[in-house]
């Protein structure tokens, strides 16, 4: 094995001098730096990461702590975590993926209390969060994707929930639809009020009352059995509903069979619109779906990035409110004009 005895020898340096190089504990001149640096590169060394922390008091370790949902990880889901991957490894930090769906809190509880974390990313986060009163109490650095109630005081980045509902409406009156619904995740799976789903339901609600259009919920689904019965319900109640919004892949996988089951078809009868999911996942539909899609990479390296910027400067104080960060439209084959009673489109 490379030892930095091995590098130093390389680099023709003492061996106090490239640990300095390599760990940052002091500074050393530029071009002594990249000898040693090359050095390791050459050699294919690699830092004994319990040790280095020894010295520097860092493990250069980070943990994304990801309280599984009820469906599992998807595509949409593992880009979150791909981008502070990412950009951990850009700015010299390790991520450790922390899945759990048993107890997150007691968890995270033994994480932190390894000693082997620097500080901790959290994802799914609620409304009241728990992780958050828990990490503050224990004086670890940490960072949301997402927020909670009252998040003035945290280091947060979230999707901006305010721009995704008027960007859904303007879609859709845009189109000359008047009369749409939305089907969200349902309370069971998403119990101690998780922050999209309370946020997005409420913003989406707002923008349809702003746009003057009649709007229904209420009508929610997390599986495709639970999507089919769904939509027959909204469209028994709401039969001038003309577009429909759904949040769950899989419950969006029922609804297109609904429109199946009615003899309809999508969207000469119905426009579907899915939101938080990525297009390579709304391509996969057929018709392909048209999707506001998360910033999945960019909300996964900012947060890492905050996280990062707390252990680089202990002095520093949060953004002001974090970041919201907006949906990207992508345009499917799933929406168009609406038809009007006499089946003329408007």
């Amino acid at each position: 094995m490379i030892s930095l005895r091995d590098v130093a020898k390389r680099a023709n340096v003492a061996v106090s001098t490239a640990s300095a190089a390599l760990n940052g504990t002091r500074p050393v001149a530029a071009e002594t730096k990249q000898r040693i640096e090359s050095a390791a590169a050459e050699l294919g060394y690699r830092p004994n990461v319990l040790a280095r922390g020894l010295v520097s008091k860092r493990t250069r370790i980070l943990a994304l702590h990801y309280p599984a949902p009820a469906s599992g990880f998807g595509l949409t889901e593992m880009q979150f975590a791909t981008g502070a991957a990412a950009a951990a490894s850009e700015l010299g930090y390790h991520l450790l993926l922390s899945p759990d769906n048993a107890d997150p809190l007691e968890e995270l509880r033994y994480l932190t209390g390894t000693g082997l974390l620097d500080g901790v990313l959290l994802m799914e986060v609620r409304l009241d969060d728990a992780r958050v009163e828990l990490l503050t109490a224990q004086n670890v650095p940490f960072a949301l994707i997402g927020r909670t109630r009252r998040p003035e005081h945290l280091w947060f980045a979230d999707i901006d929930f305010a721009r995704l509902g008027a960007d859904v409406a303007g879609h859709l009156t845009g189109l000359g639809h008047r009369a749409m619904a939305f089907i969200n995740h349902t309370g069971a799976a998403y119990a101690g009020e998780y922050g999209p789903v309370v946020r997005i339901g409420q913003e989406i609600a707002a923008a349809a009352k702003e746009a003057g259009m009649s709007y229904a919920d209420g009508f929610d689904a997390d599986t495709a059995e639970q999507g089919r019965a769904a939509l027959h319900d909204l469209l028994d109640a709401h039969p001038e509903t003309t577009a429909v919004t759904v949040f769950s892949d899989q419950a969006a996988v029922g609804v297109l069979a609904a429109v199946e089951d009615r003899g309809w078809r999508v969207p000469d009868d119905l426009t579907v619109v899915m939101v938080l999911t990525s297009a390579q996942v709304a391509a996969m539909f057929r018709p392909q779906l048209t999707t506001l899609e998360p910033p999945s990479l960019e909300l996964g390296r900012r947060g890492a990035q905050m996280l990062i910027e707390q252990l680089s400067d202990e002095t520093a104080g949060p953004p002001p409110g974090g970041e919201l960060v907006p949906c990207r439209l992508v345009i499917g084959d799933s929406s168009t004009t609406p038809r009007d009673d006499k089946g003329v489109r408007a």
